[in-house]
């Protein structure tokens, strides 16, 4: 009895104390539905959003060791020497820009008056010493460093890469051999390296593609006699206006370094090889017994040197060959400095996530292909004489957020340049007139829909050979015009210039 009277006292305090039966059994239907709801939230935001691109280029990996306290360098000088890898090292400098939206010292065309001396207002928007701020420079020019102190604030980081001067010539030979006068000359650059001056006259324009390129892009006398003295007088030129010299030969290191005085992530400073050009096919192999193969091999440049030809270029290029040997003693100075171990294992970590980006971005596990096969012509290289420059084609099937930042890593440099225009200076849209020649249209930029300087864009009054037509566009006889007058185009992607072709 007394049982049966404590039972139906539980009961009752179960029930109506704490709250009838059919109460708690809602309560806990409601409480499974909200977590269910909340587990296919969670997914249905995963699915949607896809934040996995953005967490890859944002990971842990992806910004390298520590780096300290220190603060990311925002005003960045680099002197684009030619044929030294500057053009991988500038679209390093393009994507540290775009991304953080610093502003550019742009050229009016493609380079910053070169071959003359630069001079501020070669500066698209440049309207005087301290009117606008300038965060990165990096195109084409002849230092002249007056005048880039008109354009760059104080605090600028300076520097700059060089390449041993025989390599240098073999490139600058492969490329300019229907520019420069002392090379159209001859057959192959070994004829060049043994009588020089029997084909070079320091009067003709575009020979200094061809003696002390270094020397010259440094903005000093390329022609100039050798003597120790004249050459220690520049390197101390050097050394005063840069803080660092990179050298071509130990890119990676280089970078290392680099990143390093920049206080710049990882990431920043992974690239894949730009403005490659394909090397001589060899004699064996399925391509060389077919008329493809055989055409190839007849337009390659012919680069073979003895060692006694590769003695004679570096005592044509003297003054080059002293930068170089001095740079890259204080180089090597530099990465003692830093320390051999640790250097290792950072150049490792470059490489091995210069791996990893390259399966993530690149067809054909990463290795450069002919422009041709590039399906997307936007980011197709431009094509130079009879060596062919490679590219490279995208993965299929990215997510766009990770599609744009591996298209900034492989965007080649012109396309890349006229990008970074089209947001400093956007265009304002206007009606345009029918031509009255039916066989002048309008030149498209590749990625912009603009190609060169529009004086519409900037309020600078242009010289008349940069100015466009009154509309606003330029036709394909005006525009994109090099220094030298020679004409870019671009109908099948190629750069055609009637002959003569720089731009590397």
């Amino acid at each position: 009895m007394v049982f049966r009277r404590r039972a139906r006292r539980m009961r009752w305090l179960g029930c109506y104390r704490l709250g009838p039966l059919w109460l708690w059994k809602a309560l806990l239907v409601f409480v499974a539905i909200a977590f269910a709801g909340q587990l296919l939230g969670l997914i249905f935001n995963k699915s949607s959003m896809q934040p996995a691109a953005r967490s890859f280029f944002s990971s842990p990996e992806s910004q390298g060791p520590a780096l300290g306290s220190c603060r990311p360098h925002t005003h960045v000088m680099f002197l684009k020497t030619h044929k030294t890898a500057s053009s991988t090292v500038l679209n390093m400098l393009y994507r540290f820009g775009e991304e953080r939206r610093l502003r550019f010292a742009l050229p009016l065309g493609y380079q910053l008056g070169y071959p003359l001396p630069f001079n501020a207002h070669h500066v698209k928007g440049y309207q005087g010493p301290g009117a606008l701020e300038f965060n990165i420079m990096g195109n084409h020019m002849r230092f002249n460093k007056p005048e880039v102190e008109k354009v760059m604030p104080a605090n600028t980081f300076y520097f700059s890469i060089v390449r041993d001067p025989v390599a240098l010539a073999e490139s600058s030979f492969a490329y300019y051999k229907e520019v420069a006068p002392a090379f159209r000359k001859v057959r192959g650059l070994g004829d060049f390296a043994d009588n020089p001056r029997k084909y070079y006259d320091p009067r003709l324009r575009n020979n200094h593609y061809a003696r002390n390129l270094l020397w010259f892009d440094f903005g000093l006398d390329h022609n100039a006699n050798f003597s120790e003295v004249l050459a220690r007088r520049g390197e101390t030129t050097v050394r005063r206006a840069f803080k660092l010299i990179l050298v071509s030969e130990y890119f990676d290191q280089s970078m290392v370094l680099l990143r390093h005085a920049l206080c710049w992530p990882l990431d920043v400073i992974v690239s894949f090889s730009l403005n490659a050009r394909q090397q001589k096919p060899g004699s064996a192999g399925p391509a060389s017994d077919t008329w493809v193969g055989k055409a190839i091999v007849k337009a390659q440049p012919n680069l073979f040197l003895t060692e006694g030809q590769r003695e004679k270029l570096r005592e044509w290029n003297a003054l080059d060959w002293h930068l170089y040997k001095a740079f890259n003693e204080t180089f090597w100075k530099e990465v003692h400095k830093f320390g051999l171990e640790r250097m290792d294992q950072e150049v490792a970590l470059l490489r091995t996530r210069r791996e990893v980006l390259a399966r993530v971005c690149l067809r054909d596990g990463g290795k450069p292909v002919e422009a041709q096969r590039i399906r997307d012509k936007a980011i197709r290289p431009f094509q130079s004489g009879v060596v062919k420059i490679l590219g490279y084609e995208l993965q299929p099937g990215l997510d766009n957020t990770t599609r744009q930042a591996c298209l900034r890593m492989i965007r080649p440099e012109i396309q890349y340049k006229d990008v970074l225009d089209a947001k400093q200076f956007p265009r304002v849209q206007r009606p345009q007139p029918q031509l009255a020649q039916p066989g002048r249209e309008t030149l498209i930029g590749v990625a912009t829909g603009h190609v060169g300087p529009d004086s519409s864009r900037t309020g600078e009054r242009l010289p008349a050979r940069e100015r466009g037509p009154p509309w606003g566009g330029r036709t394909i006889e005006e525009a994109g015009r090099d220094w030298d007058g020679s004409q870019l185009a671009v109908g099948n992607q190629t750069l055609l210039q009637a002959g003569k072709v720089r731009l590397r």
